[in-house]
């Protein structure tokens, strides 16, 4: 498994992150506002040290409901502090008081009544502040990328923690492809079907830096709408596409492989294939699983990013779309050390 190729030139500084779970600081961004009626209620919970399914069995309990009338957006960290959104359907039931879950580590910010069950995914980014400690290095360097980035976005990887412990959901997926796996959980089939093609995306992706045009729009490229899961197939590049792209508008793509047509052709269509070229065998496995064919932005934006240096710390403040990781970011302009091999990133 590649590290990623950096998109704006060699790392000349150094840090430590997750040293204390306040250093690593997330919020949901929710698509929409609560209906504010309905049968289900949705909570804004802020927590410290417990990871969100213990927060959902907690949530079931205390209303007196089934483990699946309550949901959430995304999974998040339980070595941060994340704000983020869960739903529980009532039915009828009368509400709890909520407050009885709070705690040091448990905060109930907020409940409101909402007419639908808030699905996986359903958020419109994250918002993060990220406290980076022992800094040393280059400041001017690190300050000069800082600023690309808030310019230019990043490119979209798929962080290290998707394939697992030293790679092991890739191991994982290998085995299942094979069919010496055996027998396995439908959720962890999944994850390392997500693994193998999150390894296909970002060697793409890493081709595409190398070229330099991970930021740019190919002839024959499939093009994805910011925030949407829209896109559309670029045959050739006419003057009305390069201000939507520099307005971060609309991006270029990759494979998230799977059956069907990737929808490329021409320059777009070559480089791919000569960059899968050595992956068949996961490819046919993954077609075999019944993964459908799909695409993913090859640029991130990011939104409100600012930062503070000083001495030997850093915070970072900023916002990605869903499915965009903060350690991805970081990575483009620090070589950071994880304070504790526990801590994970927040990508959903």
């Amino acid at each position: 498994m590649p590290s990623p190729l950096h998109a704006f030139g060699t790392i000349g500084a150094s840090g430590t992150i997750r040293t204390a779970p306040e250093d690593f600081f997330v919020e949901e961004i929710p698509p929409c506002e609560p209906d504010g009626e309905g049968e289900h209620v949705l909570l804004k919970i802020e927590k410290r040290g417990d990871n969100t399914e213990w927060v959902a069995r907690q949530l079931a309990r205390l209303a007196g409901v089934p483990a699946r009338d309550v949901s959430y957006a995304g999974l998040k960290d339980r070595h941060a502090v994340t704000q983020q959104w869960f739903s529980v359907r009532l039915a009828g039931k009368s509400e709890p008081e909520w407050q009885t879950l709070a705690s040091d580590n448990l905060k109930i910010l907020d409940g409101t009544r909402h007419r639908r069950k808030l699905r996986r995914g359903a958020l419109r980014g994250n918002r993060f502040t990220i406290r980076v400690r022992e800094l040393a290095g280059d400041r001017d360097q690190l300050e000069s990328q800082l600023r690309q980035i808030q310019q230019q976005g990043i490119p979209n990887y798929f962080g290290e923690q998707r394939f697992g412990h030293q790679g092991g959901n890739l191991r994982y997926a290998q085995s299942l492809f094979d069919g010496s796996l055996g027998r396995v959980s439908r959720q962890r089939r999944g994850l390392y079907i997500s693994a193998a093609r999150s390894l296909l995306f970002n060697h793409l992706l890493a081709r595409r830096v190398e070229l330099g045009n991970w930021n740019q729009i190919l002839p024959g490229e499939r093009v994805a709408l910011q925030g949407s899961r829209s896109s559309f197939h670029a045959e050739e590049i006419d003057a009305g596409l390069q201000p939507r792209l520099d307005a971060m508008d609309i991006h270029p793509t990759g494979p998230l492989w799977g059956r069907g047509d990737a929808g490329l052709t021409a320059e777009a269509a070559k480089i791919e294939s000569a960059v899968l070229a050595g992956f068949s065998d996961w490819q046919s496995g993954l077609e075999r699983c019944g993964a459908e064919m799909g695409r993913r932005a090859l640029r991130a934006p990011v939104q409100d990013m600012s930062w503070e240096i000083e001495s030997d710390q850093m915070v970072v403040g900023f916002m990605l779309p869903k499915g965009s990781y903060a350690t991805v970011l970081l990575g483009e302009c620090l070589d950071y050390r994880v304070s504790s091999p526990l801590f994970r990133d927040n990508n959903t």
